[in-house]
């Protein structure tokens, strides 16, 4: 098994998990941008209220950082073959059905 710090890093004392490097750079930098206007879209829909936008947008960085490999099952754990197959299925959802 690796070393602790190759699967996380901290900032701020807190520990989060890293994107999966065995991602094609294309697919995790799609990922990556839909992941950010995902966070874009939560910051606007806390500003206006709006419950449906917000739980939509929480959806969408879910789906995006599962294909990241920043959530769900560690990513470490994993056949790379079917971690990169799950990131091409995240990002062909989020690029179906972006708003």
């Amino acid at each position: 098994m690796s070393e602790p710090d190759e699967h996380f890093f901290v900032v701020d004392g807190r520990r989060w998990r890293r994107t999966d490097p065995a991602l094609p750079e294309d697919v995790a930098a799609a990922l990556r941008s839909h992941l950010g206007r995902g966070r874009n879209a939560v910051k606007q829909a806390k500003r206006s209220g709006d419950d449906d936008a917000l739980a939509a947008a929480r959806h969408r960085n879910g789906i995006a950082k599962h294909g990241l490999g920043e959530r769900g099952p560690e990513w470490w754990e994993r056949q790379e073959a079917d971690r990169i197959a799950d990131a091409e299925r995240a990002l062909a959802e989020l690029d179906r059905t972006q708003p």
